[in-house]
């Protein structure tokens, strides 16, 4: 067995600021942030519900999940287990055995960046859980790993502690610092649509939603 290396906690992210985000569509919240944060490749294999936590940041090599077991004995109550898995999906890195012992801790959910097994535990279950794709075949767990460092999954970078929220529609992150400013631009998103559904449903839509700002 190969050593896992831990780095210190990040901070958890105040849960007022959390509950602010509650409710807000990812799509909503990747236009406000000029469409960048987005984990790409990854879906959702639970039954329904918003994903909202705390990056509780994993590094595994392919197919292994020993630092992730270890990630499981460290992570607080609201954090979310975000693993770097390089995308590999040889082997699943979590399955309906991990599922449980993250529930009964209060963790908020799974982002892997890798495979899953036991589906249909997830797919009956609302604990969140986002991969690319399921495999029967299980994982080593031998290490290498490392815990709560930058990782990168789908072309974006996640910082440990950064906010998660996940929906039907995949993942983003962010720094918890610009929740009060992104809060502001979700309020007025959401009033741009409203106004522009409104339009469509009377029949006097003509098109400048989709217009450039500049044109």
């Amino acid at each position: 067995m190969t050593a896992v290396t831990h780095h210190p906690l990040p901070h958890a992210v105040d849960p007022g600021l959390l509950t602010a985000l509650r409710g807000v569509a990812t799509a909503t919240i990747s236009d406000c942030l000029d469409r960048m944060p987005v984990l790409a490749g990854l879906r959702p294999f639970h039954r329904g519900g918003q994903l909202i936590g705390t990056a509780f940041t994993v590094q595994v090599r392919a197919g292994d999940n020993l630092a992730i077991h270890q990630a499981l004995e460290a992570a607080r109550r609201g954090d979310v287990i975000v693993v770097d898995g390089g995308g590999d999906t040889s082997r699943a890195l979590v399955g309906d055995i991990m599922k449980a012992i993250a529930e009964s801790r209060g963790i908020a959910g799974f982002v892997i960046d890798g495979a899953v097994r036991d589906t249909e535990a997830f797919a009956s279950s609302d604990f969140p859980c986002y991969a690319r794709t399921a495999t029967p075949r299980g994982p080593f767990k031998t290490g290498p790993g490392a815990t709560n460092l930058p990782v990168s999954i789908g072309g974006w970078t996640v910082t440990p502690g950064d906010v998660v929220v996940g929906d039907a529609d995949g993942v983003v992150t962010f720094p918890p610092g610009i929740v009060p400013s992104l809060r502001e631009a979700v309020r007025a998103q959401a009033a741009r649509e409203a106004d522009v559904l409104a339009l469509i449903r009377s029949g006097r839509y003509d098109g400048r939603y989709a217009r450039p700002a500049n044109g």
